[in-house]
């Protein structure tokens, strides 16, 4: 049987590419799409997930989010993305609209009808996910594990400190990380290991279908800021770690361990903080990926792509 999945996602290239693999996957079921403010503004990322949803033949029904943080100032990840998040011509205009309900009344009603408990797939800022705890605390329940894309043991990509997700919404993560939920968090630490190198781009291509084509272009031009900013060898692909854990976990290592997130201004603002050893006393509340098998994720990331057109 079938995952039952919400997508809640900003994108974005490595959006859709998570996007990508979920609807190529016989191993999950697409509930729906929410989406959030975060690379692009909100009518970016909304427009960018029919996009790439229409272009891959799904009608999973997409629902509009939040447009800004429940407390800090906006910021966004257009240099990594371009202007409107996916410069993909191919990937031509959506052919339908988003929903009439917002995300968080469609999160709250999905989650508090459902006879089986629904796991959360998220990768980008969790503000969607926060307001629904708050509106209706009784959904938690009903999820059975929230995976998300968001922080760092490590270093941070938009500040010295802070991972860009979380940076958007240090607050909202905090509200995610206190819920009690089972929590699986990939950071950045794990995320820079999965690198879309020259070699893995021209095996997409060598895939010979438009899938191939299309999403191999995508990885040369987020490669671009990556190569300048970095010094990688090819563009990060941080977002569809999510769905590969939960198709495949084995290609990754992770621990169970306290996460907290910096929500005082200042230098740290936005970082997530570790308890790897209990100092603090407080239950872990996460499971953190530490560590990933980069040629499994491309292996299975070309096996998916394969079944796309």
């Amino acid at each position: 049987m079938a995952k039952r999945i919400i997508i809640d996602c900003d994108p974005g290239i490595d959006d859709a590419f998570l996007l990508a693999m979920a609807v190529a996957s016989e191993e999950l079921e697409i509930l729906g799409v929410t989406t959030t403010y975060g690379n692009v503004g909100l009518s970016h990322t909304t427009n960018n997930a029919l996009r790439v949803l229409d272009w891959l033949g799904s009608s999973v029904p997409v629902h509009a989010g939040v447009d800004r943080a429940i407390l800090s100032s906006r910021v966004d990840a257009a240099a990594y993305h371009g202007e409107t998040g996916l410069e993909a011509p191919e990937i031509g205009q959506p052919r339908r609209g988003a929903e009439a309900e917002n995300a968080i009344h469609y999160l709250v009603r999905t989650l508090a009808g459902s006879p089986d408990k629904i796991t959360l797939v998220a990768s980008g800022p969790l503000t969607n996910l926060a307001i629904a705890l708050r509106l209706e605390p009784s959904i938690a329940d009903k999820i059975e594990q929230i995976i998300f894309m968001g922080g760092s043991t490590d270093y941070g990509n938009d500040s010295p400190a802070a991972e860009f997700n979380l940076l958007c919404d240090p607050h909202a993560a905090q509200i995610v990380l206190d819920s009690g939920i089972p929590t699986v968090m990939f950071g950045l630490n794990v995320t820079h290991q999965v690198i879309a190198t020259p070699r893995e781009v021209e095996r997409m291509r060598a895939l010979g279908n438009r899938a191939g084509r299309v999403f191999a272009d995508m990885a040369e031009f987020f490669a671009k800021v990556y190569r300048e900013r970095y010094g990688f060898a090819g563009s990060a692909l941080h977002d569809p770690c999510t769905v590969a854990w939960l198709l495949r976990p084995e290609l990754f290592e992770t621990r169970a361990m306290r996460v907290d997130v910096e929500t005082n201004s200042g230098l740290s603002f936005g970082r997530t903080v570790h308890d790897i050893w209990g100092l603090s006393g407080k239950p872990a509340n996460a499971e953190v990926a530490i560590d990933a098998n980069p040629d499994g994720f491309f292996d299975l990331l070309l096996t998916l792509l394969n079944r796309l057109n």
